[in-house]
């Protein structure tokens, strides 16, 4: 009996929960490492989610805004070269024809993370190329659209354009909206108060703005061209930083959407895909360089023009020549906007200060 005793004794401190400790233990550690994996590698998981479930939409509805430019060929340019992009910003209003309201000649140094946005003033008084006059530079698209703008372009900076964007701004108050809102650096309430002009209000000081107070942000044109200019530059900067955020990034098949009909360009679809791709695996977003071509304001038969300096031309494209140029190790970066145009830009521009 005591050896009976003695032996229910020994077993009786059962322990089965040794028997799931480890695995437990294994099971919480995997998940550790891979919520680590998962948070240094964020982007690459999202790029991967991106292209499994969203790249097919986006290509299809990017394929449906390809429009080639007249008969001029896009260039074969791989997305890790440097290239350059004509922004078109096109307001068109009731019973208008379909001018340039904002140019951006732009050019995209992938390795190197940094993008040169050139703003050329809508009025400035140029050869249009393909009409053999000399008129304001907004009315080659209207004439020609894509083509004769681009060539235009060409001619006046004497540099290449090999790519065009063309987006009106009825698109962009529902895509702003898609991303969220931006952040734009108002400090002053922004109001047209001209009968001539459409009634706009943008209140100051806001932390994010919705997509129907960008499009005022941008369309406010009751201060310098200089100062109208800056703000669209400043909206492509704000507006690449809120789509480039990861929660956004799976935003983009509805973004193209909405553009839709509003957007096109002569970009293919598989280099923009690569392109945008390779530009989000970047651990930062890219530097972004202004500037704006000089001039003076002159009229003619009664007809307001800008005229462009040949000084600040000549300046201009040796810059562009040098961000082209894939070997350039030294960029001429652009001067400082107000070094250039003195006291203008501390007017009204207290609404739209930013760094380069």
């Amino acid at each position: 009996m005591e050896n009976s005793a003695a032996h229910l004794t020994r077993r009786k401190p059962k322990k089965p929960k040794k028997k799931w400790k480890k695995p437990l233990i294994i099971i919480l550690s995997l998940l550790i490492v891979l919520g680590g994996i998962g948070f240094i590698y964020q982007k690459q998981l999202v790029v991967l989610a991106f292209n499994l479930f969203a790249s097919g939409t986006v290509k299809e509805a990017l394929d449906d805004s390809y429009k080639a430019a007249g008969d001029k060929d896009a260039p074969v340019v791989q997305h890790t070269d440097p290239f350059s992009l004509l922004l078109l910003g096109i307001d068109q209003r009731d019973n208008e024809p379909s001018r340039s309201d904002t140019i951006i000649y732009s050019v995209v140094r992938p390795e190197d993370n940094k993008v040169l946005l050139l703003s050329i003033p809508r009025d400035s008084y140029t050869e249009i190329v393909g009409r053999d006059v000399k008129s304001k530079i907004n009315s080659a698209y209207a004439h020609g659209e894509a083509k004769m703008a681009m060539d235009t372009v060409e001619k006046l900076l004497e540099n290449k354009v090999d790519f065009y964007a063309a987006i009106n701004f009825h698109g962009l108050k529902d895509i702003v909206d898609a991303v969220g809102g931006v952040e734009l650096p108002i400090k002053k309430d922004i109001e047209n108060k001209s009968k001539a002009h459409e009634k706009l209000f943008v209140q100051a000081n806001k932390p994010i703005y919705n997509g129907e107070e960008a499009l005022g942000y941008v369309r406010y044109r009751e201060d310098s061209d200089f100062n109208r200019t800056m703000r669209h530059r400043i909206f492509l900067s704000a507006f690449m930083n809120r789509a480039m955020e990861v929660k956004n990034l799976t935003k983009i098949p509805d973004i193209i959407k909405i553009a839709g009909s509003n957007f096109t360009t002569n970009m293919k679809s598989d280099f923009i895909v690569n392109f945008a791709e390779s530009l989000y695996m970047k651990d930062s977003i890219p530097t972004i360089s202004n500037y704006m071509l000089k001039g003076d304001g002159k009229m003619r038969s009664g007809t307001w023009y800008y005229d462009l300096s040949d000084e600040d031309l000549t300046y201009v494209r040796g810059m562009i020549t040098s961000w082209l140029d894939p070997n350039t190790t030294q960029l001429i970066e652009p001067e400082s906007d107000d070094k250039k145009e003195g006291t203008e830009s501390s007017t009204q521009d207290s609404t739209t200060q930013t760094g380069n």
